[in-house]
């Protein structure tokens, strides 16, 4: 029997450490922050939000960001393919931005809020591909806000130039030794050679890793589905591909100690929301640069498969791709036969 509708009501939101009205429509939880930790306050908010404050589309002028964040964070982020990498760009983007209002954002306060990742003085220092990921977040948020019709016009967040692909890839030696320095860590000698070994023979994202479950790995036929069920299409797209025979070798061992939480990459029974400490020793054990990341096994695996021959669209569709552009772009130069053609032409000139 479904549960009563209690209508609009206050709800503790125990990570944020604050109250929020919580209500239901067309059978969605929505919540909207109160702003305040304090029950009182959050009493008064609610009696404004029910007196019909929250019909119809708000003013930029009046509509808070934290609200913005809030309800985003609470529609998105369960249909999200790794909702942490959510809930951690809206936890940054509310420390600074949630008082203000959304006719507040300006590339000058973009250009601020930027500013002050780098700087460290929340946390640590981010680089500017971090907290421009993070104003992405951001400018989803506002969209998806005037969407539905909770804003009464769409306000234009700045976002800084994309930096320069990275496409550092890795030799055969390198893999070696990052996968010894992997193996010498007690925290992470069970998980993160694993994690390795799938992101270099799948060319998968970390989180399409991090979020992987074993039903979505089928060890009889030998596949992977990198798409979990539910997950909303976005442009990281994520491949259905079969498993290579080495792969397949670590998938079964772990099979065999896997924990009951389904996750392929675990530690001490449970999911692991992120590799950065164990990758970070890894990586200095191995002797290599800080612009080998997580994501380095990814270009690794496109730039063997293109040096091997295989071609780009074959590449492009092994690692997700709708179409061989970026691959072509990022990888291409890589080919055996790259402008193959035009050498011949000159040679006969």
């Amino acid at each position: 029997m479904p549960r009563r509708n209690k209508g609009p009501h206050l709800h503790w939101d125990e990570r944020r450490k604050g109250w929020y009205v919580r209500w239901f429509e067309n059978g969605k939880a929505r919540v909207r922050a109160t702003g305040t930790d304090d029950r009182r306050r959050a009493e008064g908010e609610l009696a404004r939000f029910i007196s019909g404050s929250h019909l119809g589309p708000s003013d930029p002028a009046s509509r808070k960001i934290d609200d913005v964040l809030a309800d985003y964070a609470g529609e998105r982020a369960p249909a999200a393919a790794y909702p942490p990498s959510i809930l951690h760009a809206v936890e940054r983007l509310s420390e600074w931005w949630g008082d203000r209002a959304v006719a507040d954002i300006t590339e000058r306060a973009c250009r601020a809020y930027g500013a002050w990742r780098e700087s460290g003085k929340d946390r640590r220092g981010v680089t500017k591909g971090t907290w421009g990921n993070e104003l992405i977040v951001l400018k989803a948020a506002v969209r998806r806000d005037w969407e539905a019709q909770r804003l009464s016009a769409l306000v234009h967040v700045w976002t800084p130039d994309r930096p320069e692909p990275r496409t550092r890839w890795l030799e055969r030696g390198e893999v070696a030794a990052l996968l010894m320095g992997a193996r010498a860590s007690e925290w992470g000698r069970l998980h993160l050679p694993l994690f390795i070994m799938i992101g270099l023979y799948t060319g998968a994202r970390k989180e399409a890793i991090l979020s992987l479950r074993w039903p979505q790995v089928d060890l009889a036929r030998g596949v992977i589905d990198f798409n979990p069920p539910g997950r909303e299409r976005t442009s990281k797209g994520r491949a259905v591909i079969p498993i290579p025979r080495r792969l397949m070798t670590f998938l079964r061992l772990a099979r065999k100690r896997g924990s009951d939480t389904g996750y392929v990459i675990t530690y001490q029974g449970g999911p692991v929301a992120d590799i950065r400490k164990g990758w970070k020793l890894a990586r200095l054990r191995a002797g290599l640069d800080d612009k080998v990341t997580p994501h380095t096994l990814r270009h690794t695996a496109a730039s063997w498969m293109v040096q091997a021959g295989v071609p780009l669209y074959d590449v492009a569709r092994w690692l997700g791709h709708a179409s061989i552009k970026q691959v072509q772009s990022t990888y291409g130069h890589l080919a055996p036969d790259h402008l193959d053609r035009a050498r011949r032409a000159l040679d006969r000139a």
